[in-house]
């Protein structure tokens, strides 16, 4: 028996369609943010990212559900989402006029952190067209039911941006559901998101509402106390350590909360510095526990997008085969090879995974 009732893809237009905010990286390379002379661009964001990484890494069909203000700015993230492959005709463009007095475009620079210095965000995302949106912006029952998509996929970063956008969330993971979309949720949690709309405690009110509606719900080391309000026991603060046991006592909680989650999965690291993590994850299905291998000491050249990577392989390997051993084992994978190369977005290809998965290593290819 499958563990997901998943649509087939001759079916449906897209694989997996996301929705969420999609911002400009701006990176200072081995530099700081403060000092730094010239940055490198990227796109990057959270939901947005998982679509990235089935489209480049594994070749599935993938679209993405944003609003952008039309200026050179905007037209720049539509060129680097269509570089990724990402279909863009779903993006709402809003006029922009002409010094972002109504409307923007987020930017996000981030520095890479090294060894006891942790990695830095610094956004500036205030007034822009993704925080912006309504539920009534978008026509989901043409983009689920006419177009239609095997899964779905959103989270806590863009149902955090503003007092309308978890209204966009609950309307179209309702529609996805009305379809037969399998719904996956990341909880993402950002305190910085949060703190102007009603702190920690509006961030569980939003998000045990939204977790009603999902199928699939992932979450990292601190996202599913933060967001949802389930402890994990034996996990330090720093989170040093990991007590494999705490986290699936958690998520038993979690899955007899929300009897509606079909698979619940997360990454486990353990931050030993910025540079060297240990790092592997865990997912639940059809009331199992499947872990994925823990890689010890882990080399990182950028943290950011990790979890975002897993969350693409996770689903990768319930689209392709419906089986949560496999699934985990590829998001662990993917996400680790992220973590290898700049960016927001994966650079890996799905050979390496999938050698990475078999327990191949480092040896130079020929």
């Amino acid at each position: 028996m499958s563990v997901l009732n998943i649509k087939d893809a001759k079916d449906c237009r897209y694989d997996i369609i996301s929705l969420g905010e999609i911002m400009l990286r701006l990176d200072p390379g081995d530099d700081r943010i403060h000092t730094a002379r010239q940055f490198a661009a990227w796109e990057g964001g959270g939901e947005y990212n998982v679509a990235r990484g089935l489209r480049r890494c594994f070749g599935l069909r993938a679209g993405v559900l944003t609003a952008f203000a039309d200026n050179p700015v905007g037209r720049l993230m539509e060129d680097f989402i269509l570089q990724g492959g990402v279909d863009t005709s779903l993006i709402k463009w809003v006029p922009y006029d002409g010094i972002g007095r109504s409307v923007r475009n987020g930017i996000n620079f981030t520095e890479r952190g090294f060894g006891c210095r942790g990695a830095r965000g610094c956004s500036d995302r205030g007034n822009t067209a993704a925080s912006q949106l309504k539920a009534s912006d978008f026509d989901f029952d043409y983009i689920f039911g006419k177009l239609g998509a095997r899964w779905f996929h959103t989270g806590g970063i863009f149902a955090a941006l503003s007092e309308t956008t978890p209204e966009v969330v609950i309307a179209a993971l309702k529609a996805a559901k009305k379809y037969g979309t399998i719904t996956s949720y990341d909880l993402n949690y950002r305190p910085s998101l949060w703190k102007g709309i009603g702190g920690q405690e509006k961030a569980r009110e939003v998000n045990r509402e939204l977790a009603k509606y999902v199928d699939v719900m992932i979450g990292n080391e601190e996202d599913f106390t933060a967001s949802l309000g389930f402890e994990v026991e034996g996990v330090d603060e720093n989170l040093t350590k990991l007590d494999i046991g705490g986290f699936k006592k958690m998520i038993e909680t979690a899955v007899k909360a929300y009897p509606n989650f079909k698979v619940t999965a997360t990454t486990l690291r353990a931050v030993k510095s910025a540079s060297i993590n240990d790092w592997g994850a865990i997912c639940w299905a059809d009331g199992k526990f499947y872990q994925a291998r823990q890689r010890e000491n882990l080399e990182i050249f950028d943290r950011v997008g990790g979890g975002d990577s897993f969350a693409s392989g996770l689903i990768y390997g319930f689209l392709t085969f419906n089986d949560p051993e496999k699934a985990v084992n590829y998001g662990a994978a993917h996400g680790a090879l992220a973590m290898t190369t700049p960016g927001d977005t994966s650079m890996a290809t799905k050979a390496e995974v999938e050698k990475l998965v078999g327990g191949g290593g480092a040896r130079v290819d020929r």
